[in-house]
């Protein structure tokens, strides 16, 4: 019966000021390598409130149909009880944010990432700055 393995690491992603987008399939592909397990669970985790991460295909048409669709639930220009507190600019950073989730779980099959063909794993810096996001990653698995 083969070994159950936990690896764990870090990566670090430059991001634009939000709604900033980066993909990171192959940094996460990079890991489940370096991991070695073949079957099991990848599991990401975006460190900071006003960071999120979430699968889409990474295409200009559709990133920029995402970019417009955050803007629209939490827009920037609305009024937000954070930034009375604050007043750092970011109160719709936060609610963006909460709104995609810090985090995402992807199946390890045949030592590999299991997406699809137009399946891509992005970080979303939602952030009135450029942000340098902080990725947990942890693979569990055989």
């Amino acid at each position: 019966m083969a070994e159950m393995k936990c690896f764990t690491t870090q990566i670090q992603i430059a991001v634009e000021q939000g709604v900033g987008i980066v993909d990171i399939t192959a940094k996460l592909q990079e890991a489940v390598q370096e991991s070695g397990i073949a079957n099991g669970s990848l599991q990401g985790f975006c460190i900071g409130s006003t960071g999120s991460l979430t699968c889409i295909e990474y295409e200009p048409g559709v990133i920029s149909d995402l970019v417009r669709s955050i803007n629209e639930l939490a827009p920037p220009d609305r009024e937000y009880e954070h930034e009375k507190a604050w007043m750092d600019g970011n109160g719709h950073s936060h609610v963006q944010a909460a709104l995609m989730g810090p985090s995402l779980d992807i199946p390890i099959r045949n030592g590999r990432c299991s997406l699809g063909t137009w399946q891509q794993v992005v970080a979303i810096n939602h952030d009135v700055g450029p942000r340098t996001r902080k990725i947990e990653i942890t693979a569990m698995g055989i």
